[in-house]
């Protein structure tokens, strides 16, 4: 049975290449770069010299899985007095997404090893790069594409059960509630704003209190304790 143009994408999107690098070190190629654009280098070159076929996504050099803990929606409840119990029952404070993603990359062909930790210095100096520039990183999931998120844990996650060291990995997204495209939409408008706001009639001053100078009561009965005045 021949297998579809759309099975194979999203073999490609979910489990060969669900990271995307965004802004950051990205910037000069376009704004994105897909991971599977830094991992399959050597790996590749080694497919080619051990007669397989390159094309081939079941050999690609790692394979991505989303863990379970995924968030859609993550809100705490204000515990703190209220004016009221209307605004109480109401008080809902929104909570960063995160997800995460298992990397498997096991040693495959002759020079699986040594592909291995080629590909896997580069990764990790590529993503540090990145994050270090303010880049940020899209993640593409069955069930949502989380956007604008950060990179906070990248760490071996490898379990007994592995027949080989360190073949799991675990990277750890968190979605910010502001992202830059938000900050900088509200920067805009400030910005517009202080352009064509009102001009500030006479000389502005701290506020107002006018201190005696030579004179220490003055800094109690001038402004700061006006009843005592």
């Amino acid at each position: 049975m021949s297998i579809g143009a759309a099975q194979i994408l999203g073999q490609l999107t979910l489990q060969a290449s669900p990271i995307v690098l965004t802004r950051g070190i990205a910037t000069a190629m376009g704004g994105a770069l897909p991971i599977i654009a830094i991992t399959e280098g050597a790996n590749f070159l080694d497919t080619l010299l051990s007669g397989g076929n390159p094309i081939d996504l079941d050999n690609v050099f790692a394979n991505y899985i989303v863990l379970p803990g995924a968030t859609l929606a993550e809100n705490q409840v204000g515990m703190y007095p209220f004016a009221n119990q209307a605004v109480a029952a109401n008080a809902i404070i929104a909570q960063p997404l995160a997800v995460s993603m298992l990397m498997r990359v096991p040693a495959k062909g002759n020079w699986g090893f040594a592909v291995k930790l080629a590909t896997m210095t580069a990764l990790q100096k590529t993503l540090q790069q990145h994050s270090l520039s303010g880049g940020t990183y899209t993640v593409i999931t069955p069930s949502y594409i989380y956007s604008d998120c950060l990179l906070t844990s990248f760490a071996d996650a490898s379990g007994d059960d592995d027949t080989q060291q360190q073949v799991s990995w675990r990277l750890d997204f968190i979605q910010p509630l502001v992202s830059k495209a938000a900050a900088a939409q509200a920067l805009n408008g400030l910005m517009r704003q202080l352009a064509n706001g009102s001009k500030i009639s006479g000389t502005p001053t701290w506020s107002g209190y006018g201190l005696q100078v030579g004179n220490p009561a003055s800094l109690l009965t001038s402004g700061l304790a006006p009843s005592i005045q």
